[in-house]
């Protein structure tokens, strides 16, 4: 019944003559009549107020009793959800380690960013050389073990059994360091370790692609006596760059049955954020027949390029899925080759190329292409565990032969005859050099380019009858002045100092 008082308040818009109708109409049904007549405002307020309250007054107690306690709380629980154990919204408790108050660990890389120049057949590596720095921020601090190592880590996007952690992760120790292997109390002060590391030439570049991903971690922990371990973990980009020649790489393509002959200039090496530019040029395109007065034409249409990524791995299985030898029972190696390629850029033309129909006729044009930095293009790369990212650009031109008379040569009829020509080109993707070059071009000399002796001296007085330094010294210079005495030169100025005495007495 407490729905009628509502009721009432929500009808407060309507006419006065409809309140009390409905009203009546809920209480007594059969007294519809009474309705019809037209009281006077006051009357009706005074019925309508009076009549509310007898409602109100005439619900029954029982039923709007509070209920009891228990099923208050059941009723009115699911609109709080409460997890004490459960901590969502981005807790830090649960993503980052505790740290230790009485310390920090830190590093300085010194050497320049770790850039392999070369093929891998014939780089030199890179070098990466810094210092970790320990801060102790009270005295006394005293670390049990102190170590870094550096290590190379494979991750396969698409593993050789789904949902394995060891099939899908592969990790080698490049390097290792250790800085303090007994118990040591520092003091409160920055400490400094230094650390380096020559990064083998044929060690593939830092990669992350549909296949696989290649990143070099490093890792450095302290481990304290008391207190949670101090670490640093950190990722080293490394990257591989070619020498960009001078001169663009030159190819040649013949088209049989056809006599059309396309001459491509093209730069075969590239970079992720450059523009490109490759010249063509068709041949052939020109065709007489002396003996039926007709020409034929080559005509171009169509022009379309695209850069194409080609990715390949080899997903190795672990020690747990891989076969076992039935002789020996042991796991033996084994793989599944995982490959996947894209178009990472493309390009339709229907013009822009310069066409001529002389007897030598050809048809040239300069194509530019560039790649959009939101493919996300990786270089090209190459490994010893059969990971390797090429690139190659496709083009693909659409000629349709026309033949005219020699009497009429504007009176060109299509043939119905079409080609299609298409050409396929290794180009390379690689990062920029930048400023620097390779490490064994920059350090200095080594004490390996020393020759193994300083230059031997010539001695005319066998080394058995000098018996001091002293004798050796007035042997050297009596050689000296009996060369200089035998010299014309020496007899020549002989009189004149000898005049000159004369005159001075």
């Amino acid at each position: 019944m407490p729905h009628r008082v509502v009721d009432f308040f929500r009808s407060s818009n309507d006419s006065i003559h409809n309140i009390k109708a409905s009203v009546q109409r809920r209480s007594n049904p059969n007294s519809r009549s009474a309705s019809r007549e037209r009281p006077t405002v006051t009357s009706v307020l005074e019925s309508a107020a009076d009549h509310t309250q007898s409602l109100i007054s005439a619900a029954p107690p029982v039923k709007m009793a509070e209920p009891p306690k228990e099923k208050h709380k059941d009723s009115h629980s699911h609109h709080r959800l409460s997890f004490p154990s459960l901590h969502l919204g981005g807790s830090k408790s649960l993503k980052e380690p505790p740290q230790n108050p009485n310390a920090s660990l830190d590093w300085k890389i010194e050497s320049p960013p770790v850039v392999m120049h070369g093929e891998p057949e014939n780089s030199t590596g890179a070098l990466i050389s810094g210092q970790l720095l320990l801060d102790v921020k009270e005295d006394g601090f005293e670390v049990e073990n102190f170590s870094a190592r550096l290590n190379i880590h494979v991750i396969q996007k698409r593993p050789f059994t789904g949902h394995c952690q060891q099939c899908s992760n592969q990790t080698t120790e490049l390097k290792s360091w250790t800085f303090l292997s007994e118990p040591t109390t520092l003091s409160k002060r920055v400490h400094e370790f230094p650390f380096s590391v020559l990064l083998d030439g044929h060690l593939p570049a830092t990669t992350d692609n549909a296949v696989v991903a290649i990143r070099y971690d490093f890792f450095a922990e302290a481990i304290p006596r008391t207190g949670p371990t101090v670490k640093l973990t950190k990722n080293i980009d490394v990257k591989r760059s070619l020498q960009v020649p001078e001169l663009p790489h030159h190819s040649i393509r013949i088209f049989p049955p056809t006599n059309i002959a396309a001459s491509v200039h093209f730069t075969q090496i590239v970079h992720p954020i450059s523009t490109n530019t490759f010249t063509l040029r068709l041949d052939g395109i020109v065709k007489h027949n002396p003996d039926v007065k007709t020409v034929e034409y080559w005509k171009l249409k169509r022009l379309s390029w695209k850069l194409e990524e080609n990715m390949e791995t080899v997903a190795p299985a672990c020690e747990k899925h891989a076969p076992k030898d039935p002789e020996t029972g042991l796991p033996t190696k084994k793989g599944s080759k995982r490959s996947d390629s894209r178009i990472i850029a493309h390009a339709d033309m229907h013009s822009g190329w310069k066409s001529d129909y002389s007897p030598s006729g050809s048809i040239e044009m300069e194509v530019q292409y560039q790649i959009a930095p939101s493919t996300k293009t990786v270089c090209d790369m190459k490994s010893e565990d059969g990971t390797q990212i090429t690139h190659q650009l496709v083009v693909e031109m659409v000629v349709v032969q026309e033949y005219a008379s020699t009497a009429h040569p504007k009176h060109i009829t299509p043939t119905g005859v079409a080609r299609i020509l298409r050409m396929h080109f290794g180009v390379v993707i690689t990062e920029r050099a930048g400023l620097g070059v390779s490490w064994d071009n920059e350090a200095p000399p080594i004490y390996q380019d020393v020759p193994p002796s300083p230059p031997s001296y010539s001695c005319d007085i066998p080394y058995e009858s000098i018996e001091s330094v002293e004798d050796l010294t007035l042997s050297r210079q009596s050689q000296e002045i009996g060369s200089r005495a035998q010299s014309p030169a020496y007899e020549e100025r002989a009189p004149s100092s000898a005049g000159a005495d004369e005159a001075a007495r």
